[in-house]
């Protein structure tokens, strides 16, 4: 791993991650690399004028400049219009948390490829507490992190049959659920409840399939962060004052 670059030298290292990377991050962070992890619901990514203005709060907050890291994809915009202010912004150049989990863009590019309509899964979503992500305090199904998650939601405000045509319109058109996993011992402790999400899905036509993912996005992520001038076209490094745009996501021939 080389020298950050002197321009860096000085700057404390701040991570803001959602908590789908929360156990990953935890394993992987080398002890005192970080003045400040902070993780943030994984629920924001449902709407994202919250999640653009909840991080922009939090990269606010930081009063000594920094080289702040943001472990989150685009995000159906989510991290679209956020200023860097005083501080030096790190970020993974993929779409959404998928790529991270697979451990590349490319990986990720290669499964849209092969099947456009998938849905994927990963323990974040899992073990996610639907009270407890959803910020409006409500128990709104579109805080559902999961198909079977989202219809019993559905069905204990509405009933079975209003449930399941709300269910149809989210969900008829995937052909495929994926469960992601990082280790075998993930994929056996979770299976049970996939099962359970997979044989749901199959009213609309879903396979099920299992793939092991990847830790390397985020273990370059940790060694950029670590030396900035490593970074290259995976990631945005946006410098004080700047600002990230969609337009930074796309990659000519990505």
């Amino acid at each position: 791993m080389g020298e950050r670059t002197t321009a860096q030298d000085s700057l404390p290292v701040v991570v803001f991650a959602c908590t789908v990377f929360q156990e990953m991050l935890q394993e992987l962070l080398p002890q005192g690399l970080a003045s400040r992890v902070q993780f943030f619901d994984m629920a924001l990514h449902v709407t994202p004028k919250i999640m653009q203005r909840t991080l922009q709060e939090a990269i606010d907050s930081v009063e000594q400049p920094s080289l702040i890291v943001l472990a989150y994809g685009l995000c159906g915009n989510g991290l679209h219009g956020l200023k860097a202010g005083k501080h030096v912004l790190l970020v993974p150049r993929v779409d959404d948390c998928i790529a991270i989990m697979l451990g590349s863009r490319q990986a990720y590019l290669e499964e849209f490829r092969k099947e456009p309509g998938t849905y994927y899964l990963g323990r974040g979503w899992l073990e996610a507490d639907v009270s407890r992500i959803n910020p409006t305090g409500t128990n709104d199904a579109r805080y559902g992190a999961d198909p079977l998650t989202t219809y019993e939601i559905y069905a204990a405000q509405y009933g079975p049959e209003t449930a399941q045509w709300l269910v149809d319109q989210l969900y008829r058109n995937y052909r495929r659920l994926v469960f992601v996993a990082h280790t075998q011992a993930e994929l056996e402790h979770y299976r049970p409840r996939v099962e359970q999400i997979a044989q749901f899905c199959r009213r609309w036509g879903m396979r099920y399939e299992e793939m092991m993912g990847s830790d390397r996005y985020m273990r370059r992520l940790i060694e950029v962060a670590a030396a900035l001038d490593q970074a290259d076209e995976e990631f945005l490094v946006v410098p004080p004052g700047g600002e990230i745009t969609q337009e930074q996501f796309q990659i000519p021939g990505g």
